[in-house]
């Protein structure tokens, strides 16, 4: 992330980003460089209230959808070594303030309430939305779930990367879509934590 001079206007682009083309969205970009100006403030001065942010603060931020605006991926793989950075941070201050001891108890148990959720029979593992609105698709989710329940039970090989980027068609009645990411999210923390 480059840094921004105080004679810059909040309009100066703060990364340089490939541009999409043609019909192809991309992030908005002023969105965008607010965001990326708001992280750089947050971890130059981590002591500050007023520009607090945490790496979930980071996983979850989301961008408008525009022609002409910011390559998807180019923005997501710089969002998730911002992440990165403030997740490293966060291990820190707490095995600082609370001991290794406290950390590892915390990532267990974020693990093991994942687990919990993975080891569901198929099919039942999140709430479903009704059959006449759109989740995602069950057997997808599934798929993904068994993958990741086998990498926190025997530590089967996969990326922080993979869990970030993965995507699911949808379907009526599918899994609601907020648990489903919740979960996601609650994996990549146990992943950042014990990197």
């Amino acid at each position: 992330m480059t840094t921004s001079s105080p004679t810059e206007s909040p309009d100066t682009p703060v990364a340089a980003f490939p541009e999409t083309t043609g019909r192809t969205k991309g992030y908005e970009k002023r969105a965008v460089d607010a965001f990326l100006r708001r992280a750089k403030a947050a971890f130059d001065n981590p002591d500050d209230p007023q520009t607090a942010l945490t790496s979930a603060d980071v996983r979850s931020v989301a961008f408008p959808l525009v022609r002409r605006g910011y390559a998807i991926a180019s923005v997501d793989a710089a969002l998730g070594r911002i992440e990165d950075a403030f997740a490293v941070r966060e291990r820190q201050a707490v095995v600082t303030r609370a001991g290794a001891r406290e950390w590892v108890g915390r990532t267990k148990q974020t693990a093991q309430i994942v687990l919990d959720r993975l080891s569901r029979p198929r099919g039942r593992r999140f709430d479903r939305v009704s059959v006449m609105r759109y989740g995602y698709r069950i057997d997808e989710v599934d798929l993904v779930a068994d993958k990741i329940a086998r990498y926190l039970e025997t530590g089967e090989p996969v990326t922080v990367e993979q869990v970030r980027g993965v995507a699911f068609r949808m379907q009526r009645g599918g899994y609601r879509e907020t648990q489903v990411d919740a979960v996601l999210d609650a994996v990549v923390e146990v992943m950042l934590a014990v990197a």
